[in-house]
């Protein structure tokens, strides 16, 4: 049985070759994160994840536990960084540890998951995303105070389409397991169209990041 941490290691490294192969002008074109160019989703994934643990709960405790501030601080301090800097930290950082290894690795796998979408989609470079990276990051995200997942869906039943996944009580909410997972994470306006069934209207679309 494949692991957690096998699954964050892989998903990273599928980043890092995202990223190896963008042009220039492709680090600066917007993500699905409001004001956020692609260069911005990358800086924030190995800010987030390049913590330690107790570095995450200082920074957590000087921004007064706010999401958008210890974001945008972690963008602050990265902002001098190239995009080869970059990638290089993102392959640095394959193996899970420090605030990356919360959760069994679940964190750093669905950061990785949920950002190579935030890039991917924009730029038309689609894929198919494993059924167990999904399979493990749509339970997660359903858990995550910081996600969010549960807040999001409350009140409706989730059903893959796709694989094997249901969750929540409800009038139904029917999608891909990848269009499931980024409604739950803030993102139900861009899969909108993706969705169906009588629960999509009482979808929360509050964005995260």
């Amino acid at each position: 049985m494949v692991t957690v941490n096998a699954h964050a290691r892989r998903e990273r490294m599928e980043f890092a070759e995202l990223l190896d192969g963008l042009a220039p002008e492709q680090w600066s074109m917007p993500s699905l994160c409001d004001r956020w160019t692609v260069r911005d989703v990358v800086a924030h994934t190995v800010a987030y994840l390049g913590q330690s643990r107790a570095r995450l709960a200082i920074n957590m405790i000087r921004t007064r536990f706010d999401i958008d501030r210890l974001n945008a601080r972690g963008l602050r301090d990265y902002a001098g960084l190239e995009p080869e800097q970059l990638i290089g930290l993102m392959r640095q950082g394959v193996e899970p540890s420090g605030a990356a290894a919360l959760y069994g690795g679940r964190v750093a796998l669905i950061e990785c998951l949920i950002h190579q979408q935030d890039i991917r989609r924009p730029l038309g470079q689609l894929r198919t995303i494993p059924e167990e990276r999904l399979r493990v990051s749509l339970s997660y995200a359903r858990i995550s105070p910081v996600i969010g997942g549960a807040r999001r869906t409350r009140g409706v039943r989730l059903r893959a389409t796709d694989m094997n996944w249901s969750a929540g009580n409800g009038p139904e909410v029917r999608g891909s397991g990848e269009a499931l997972l980024l409604a739950m994470t803030g993102r139900a306006a861009t899969v909108i169209g993706e969705l169906d069934g009588e629960g999509v209207a009482h979808l929360d679309s509050s964005a995260t990041d």
